[in-house]
């Protein structure tokens, strides 16, 4: 299946532009991709996911607090974050951080104690 970036579904959070790219409703059978735009001076907002999530970092920098440790991203760094861990990514710079994140098809994500739910980029 090819997915044109022009056609992906795009879908807007405070602080995140999301493009979506691979996931079921878009053939993919076992993973899902998608485009992250951080906006300069967007803070973190910490959630789990239920699945390993990966974050390749295409532009820009950000930082990634996941548990206790904080990590500064920079293009061309990959981020693994394991299952069931609190992370955030934040962008303190003045630049937009670009990302491509990935995640196995059924990945469900959680803030704190709310309950869990599939990102609509993912489905």
């Amino acid at each position: 299946m090819h997915i044109r970036s022009q056609n992906a579904p795009r879908f807007a959070l405070p602080g995140l532009d999301v493009v979506g790219l691979a996931a079921p409703s878009r053939g993919a059978r076992e993973t899902c991709a998608w485009r992250l735009t951080l906006a300069p001076g967007t803070s973190g907002t910490p959630h789990a996911v239920d699945r390993e999530e990966i974050f390749v970092a295409v532009a820009g920098r950000a930082m990634a607090t996941v548990g206790d440790r904080t990590f500064a991203l920079e293009s061309g760094d990959a981020l693994v974050v394991p299952a069931e861990r609190t992370f955030a990514l934040a962008n303190p710079h003045g630049e937009p951080f670009e990302a491509i994140a990935v995640l196995p098809v059924g990945g469900r994500a959680r803030y704190g104690d709310q309950p869990s739910f599939s990102p609509p980029w993912t489905e």
